[in-house]
């Protein structure tokens, strides 16, 4: 016997993309489940970025979730890239006519979510087993799943995928629907938080003949640092003290005189990768997030793009409940993928500019350098750095987020 229950969206995922949704659509009164196949405690133990664009700030507070990140969260105006011994910083500020970004870290936004939901008393379902999508071709999707040792179904409206890149609602989708465009690159980051000071107030990028560096920060007492690896070596490959010794040999003698070590809380290598699925829509089933794209960290856009998705996502089934208009679902894909694109190139032109390239050999170095050189030297290019960086608006009209 399977147990069978209704509801109008039925999200699959309970990172901060689904997240999100579900709290902008109780807010409109459209009703949600959350399925999500991991524990709670899962979810809050993955270490992700914490760069969030205006954008996304502005949907915290539109969900009543801002407070705690307007207190602890830290706002940059700028940040800093160094180059052959030299640091230049990146005046976003003053750049973009006073526009900035927020530091703070996505495992606190997503306890944020989390807790809001909970005091709300909507319902999220964590540790849901074989979840599989059903008839999203059709006027009946439903998503089935196991909990307890029981077999459950959700019939609903839409389905929300916001499962992440290896989640089941892009995989369900036939392959004959879909086109996958995807680089992945020759390297990872590998990435260490530790409870010590951060070596600067502001983010520090780093092109080291030895491989990039990022030195980031959570908290003005915690730290989140790291290093370009092979895409061969293993996190058990690095003890804390040869971390810190090759970030050190990355860095200029002002960031190793501010370097504070410690014992790592966490260590972790990420592989990178450009990734866009099209369409995002299929049917009743809608991609969000990871789940139709992947963005390598470098230019700090996955979160933003998920934030960014979610709040054309729920104006597009807000206004399809509240007016009877499937304009903006139609339009959900497109409008979108332009933005998705726009991130795209700059998180690969910005990956391509500050990491070694393996296969590039010296010439790859020697047209980093004459790039570089440009972009220290040069107003205009400076500004289009910091204009991609917080997210500079897309002119679609009525349809922007602007």
């Amino acid at each position: 016997m399977t147990a069978s229950t209704r509801t109008q969206v039925a999200i699959v995922g309970a990172g901060p993309s689904g997240l999100l949704l579900g709290q902008l659509l109780a807010k409109a009164g459209v009703d949600a489940v959350i399925l999500e196949r991991q524990t709670g405690a899962h979810v809050l133990g993955r270490i992700r970025a914490g760069v969030l664009e205006q954008v996304c700030v502005d949907l915290l507070d539109e969900v009543g979730v801002g407070a705690r990140m307007h207190r602890d969260g830290l706002v940059h105006g700028g940040f800093e890239m160094l180059w052959r011994g030299q640091r230049h910083r990146i005046d976003m500020n003053r750049l973009t006519g006073g526009k900035s970004v927020m530091v703070y870290g996505q495992t606190e936004l997503t306890r944020d979510l989390m807790d809001a939901r909970h005091a709300a008393g909507l319902p999220t379902v964590y540790g849901a087993g074989h979840v599989a999508v059903h008839d999203v071709d059709g006027g009946r999707p439903r998503v089935t799943y196991e909990h307890d040792g029981v077999a459950r179904q959700i019939a609903c409206d839409f389905i929300a995928g916001c499962d992440g890149f290896h989640g089941v609602c892009r995989a369900s989708v036939p392959r004959s629907q879909l086109t996958e465009y995807e680089k992945v690159y020759p390297f990872g980051w590998l990435g260490l938080l530790s409870d010590t000071p951060p070596v600067s107030d502001e983010l520090v990028y780093v092109n080291s003949p030895r491989g990039f560096a990022l030195c980031s920060m959570r908290s003005p007492s915690r730290s989140r640092y790291y290093l370009q690896v092979p895409l061969t070596v293993k996190v058990d490959d690095w003890s804390d003290d040869a971390f810190w010794q090759e970030l050190r040999l990355r860095l200029d003698d002002k960031g190793r005189d501010a370097l504070v070590t410690g014992p790592s809380l966490e260590k972790s290598i990420a592989p990178l990768r450009s990734f866009v699925a099209e369409p995002l829509r299929f049917g009743r089933l809608f991609l969000a997030g990871d789940a139709g794209h992947i963005v390598p960290p470098t230019g700090a856009k996955g979160l933003n793009l998920a934030a960014t998705d979610v709040k054309f996502l729920s104006r597009a089934l807000i206004e399809h409940y509240r007016d009877g208009s499937d304009a903006g679902l139609d339009g959900y894909s497109a409008q979108c993928l332009r933005r998705i694109w726009r991130a795209e190139r700059f998180s690969w032109w910005f990956t391509s500019l500050m990491h070694r390239l393996p296969d590039d050999g010296p010439i790859g170095a020697r047209l980093q350098d004459a790039e570089l050189d440009y972009l220290f030297h040069s107003e205009h290019a400076a500004r289009t750095v910091a204009e991609n960086y917080v997210g500079l608006p897309l002119d679609f009209g009525k349809g922007d987020l602007s």
